[in-house]
């Protein structure tokens, strides 16, 4: 995916938050819906960072989203950018 630099401004007032861009500002790299249990898309590779014990925090943060959700106790918490970006 790729989201085009034209469509920004529409894309922000409808609710989608570009969270990541590329060091030039000139990509998005990574996109969020807010309002959305779990919802974000990345143009980096966390797989890549993730080992068996020590997964990428995008990974165990999808995964406790999912067991909040079947255990009924509401949205997940955030994931800070900061966090995901390390």
């Amino acid at each position: 995916w790729e989201v085009s630099n034209a469509y920004r401004d529409v894309l922000a007032e409808y609710g989608l938050r570009l969270s990541g861009q590329s060091p030039d500002g000139g990509l998005v790299e990574v996109i969020e819906l807010p309002d959305h249990a779990w919802f974000l898309g990345c143009q980096f590779h966390p797989e890549l960072k993730s080992r068996p014990t020590r997964p990428h925090p995008l990974f165990a943060g999808f995964i406790g989203a999912a067991l909040r959700r079947k255990q009924g106790s509401g949205a997940p918490a955030p994931v800070e950018l900061a966090e995901i970006a390390r």
